[in-house]
């Protein structure tokens, strides 16, 4: 009976360890079903979002007043905030890659869609003559013609059609709820510019819709042939992860701006929402190594990271914080924080900020190395 008792005793204790050892290292392949789940559930609100902008935007084309584009640029300001969170898949090869010079294009050079002070009649808007037909395929087939700047469809072009240019240095564009209307009191190009409007948010709903079936769980789709291969499904997220960090964020969107001061530059320079995106970009790359999904789980990236080496797991979940606050320390508006004086509270932030995501960006090399995965890093000046 003693000896029965000490066996039961012995398994209970292995399979106990057991549990605990699984919980501090995760296969590479919990790992990846977890992230999968991360992906499914983001793609899934953002749709969600991005219809509730179609709504507001078709309200506002039927009845267009101060309210009804108030709500618009609202509802573009809710379903932006979670669409920056879902750009840490990008940079590898993933569903994303393919459809996002349609979403996310940028700088934009307003005049090739609409008129701008001292050019009524500038833009696509107007130039009945060379796009008689605002069609999806023919504002698809315009966009970056003729330069990178042409940008004529996706989050900028909605946005500029929302807010109008951004001559206020205390805030956004104050384009009129007129610009939308027909009668004496209207715009000339009123019909055409809601129709644009209409449109281009109708191209980005649908195209976000088609990036959330390539995360349903149990299809023919990404996901499927993502979660077959787990230690590549790794490599891709800490591929996102670097990539947004050291040469998009701290390269293109702080470093660039920061170094030109040129307000062409800020990333949603209309609404001033760009620290705004900053923030939900680092949500996103936090996301890849804590789950993503809300709830505490020791099935993520940084818990892989923590069974090989805990110190550099700690080094990691560190840095992630400092540039989380680094990014939240930057004050709004943007462009007038890197226009300011280099001793000033924005610029001074911003520089921070950009040191926070180079430590990061070294520390996630770091993870990655630990894991087995040779990383690209972009190096500061």
């Amino acid at each position: 009976m003693f000896l029965k008792v000490v066996i039961c005793f012995l398994a209970a204790f292995v399979f106990v360890r057991g549990s605990f050892a699984q919980d501090e290292a995760p296969a590479p392949r919990a790992v990846a079903l977890r992230h999968a789940d991360h992906c499914d559930r983001i793609h899934r609100e953002l749709s969600a979002r991005a219809g509730a902008l179609l709504d507001a935007v078709t309200v506002l084309a039927k009845a267009p007043d101060a309210a009804s584009l108030q709500a618009a640029r609202a509802a573009w300001t809710s379903a932006r905030s979670v669409y920056g969170q879902i750009e840490a898949l990008r940079f590898h090869g993933g569903p994303i890659d393919g459809v996002e010079p349609l979403l996310n294009a940028w700088p934009v050079d307003e005049v090739y869609i609409d008129y701008v002070t001292g050019q009524p009649a500038a833009g696509i808007v107007a130039d009945r003559a060379k796009v008689p037909v605002l069609a999806a395929s023919v504002l698809a087939e315009l966009n970056a013609r003729g330069g990178e700047t042409n940008v004529s469809v996706g989050w900028h072009a909605i946005e500029f059609l929302l807010w109008g240019q951004d001559l206020d240095p205390a805030g956004p564009g104050r384009r009129p709820w007129t610009d939308f209307a027909d009668g004496p009191d209207g715009s000339p190009n009123a019909a055409r510019r809601r129709q644009y409007l209409s449109v281009v948010t109708a191209q980005i709903v649908a195209n976000l819709r088609d990036l959330a079936r390539q995360w349903v769980p149990d299809a023919d789709n990404f996901r499927r042939r993502y979660e077959r291969d787990p230690a590549d499904a790794v490599r891709r997220m800490l591929t996102g992860a670097i990539t947004l960090t050291s040469f998009e964020l701290a390269g293109e969107r702080l470093a660039v701006a920061y170094e030109t001061r040129d307000q062409e530059q800020e990333h949603s320079c209309f609404s001033d929402t760009t620290c705004d995106d900053l923030v939900a970009n680092q949500r996103g790359i936090d996301a890849i190594f804590r789950g993503g999904l809300g709830e505490p789980t020791s099935h993520d990236l940084l818990g892989l990271v923590r069974g090989k080496d805990p110190a550099v797991a700690e080094l990691l979940a560190a840095r992630l914080d400092a540039t989380m606050a680094a990014l939240r320390a930057i004050p709004a508006p943007f462009d007038q924080a890197f226009l300011g004086p280099d001793d000033g509270p924005g610029r001074t932030a911003i520089r921070r900020a950009i040191t926070a995501l180079e430590e990061q960006a070294e520390a996630i090399a770091i993870a990655g190395g630990v894991l087995g995965y040779d990383l690209p890093l972009r190096r500061g000046n």
